[in-house]
């Protein structure tokens, strides 16, 4: 009852509010990324979704191909700042607050047996494995082959860590992760 109704309500309540509330912030964020980047500041990149269908994904562009050391586009990756204007994805209907990230093509629309279980949850702005692997971009940097270790250790464990969340949803249980994204960037 709570996926079907429960979540979806709370989804868009949420986000609605969380809008109102950083809507000055996130003002703030587009007129500082506008003028480093000189361009729209907003990324967008085709995800993939619930039932596996593929919709857009909205960020704050963080790379900058001639600065990547900026301070403030690395803040925001960090802190995960630049995942906020997934609020609108929230509304829209595309993404859940919590559930499996959205992965690029390639990943979890090649799921197979009861990980494609996974695809039946919308994609969530954060979730288990969001939380388990906050510090991803250090792990990956770490190692020799990247692309290697993620699609061999850190993709399987994501999606055990996003089943585990599937079998267990509940509004408690969405409840904690959300609490526990909030204060993520207090104990780093």
């Amino acid at each position: 009852m709570y996926l079907k109704f429960g979540k979806p309500i709370l989804d868009v309540f949420l986000s609605l509010f969380g809008l109102i509330i950083l809507l000055p912030f996130l003002i703030l964020i587009y007129v500082i990324l506008f003028l480093i980047h000189a361009s729209n500041p907003v990324f967008y990149q085709t995800r993939v979704g619930q039932f596996g269908e593929y919709f857009t994904v909205y960020k704050f562009k963080t790379i900058k191909t001639n600065n990547s050391n900026n301070a403030f586009l690395k803040a925001l990756r960090k802190t995960k700042v630049d995942e906020l204007p997934q609020l609108f994805n929230v509304i829209k209907g595309d993404m859940s607050l919590v559930g499996p990230r959205p992965d690029i093509p390639g990943y979890y629309d090649k799921l197979t047996e009861e990980n494609r279980l996974i695809l039946q949850l919308k994609p969530g702005i954060t979730g288990l494995a969001s939380l388990q692997f906050a510090n991803e971009e250090e792990i990956l940097a770490q190692q020799s082959n990247p692309l290697a270790y993620n699609d061999e250790v850190l993709f399987p464990k994501k999606v055990e860590l996003n089943l585990h969340y599937y079998k267990e949803v509940s509004f408690v249980f969405d409840l904690n992760i959300l609490i526990k994204t909030i204060l993520l960037p207090f104990h780093n």
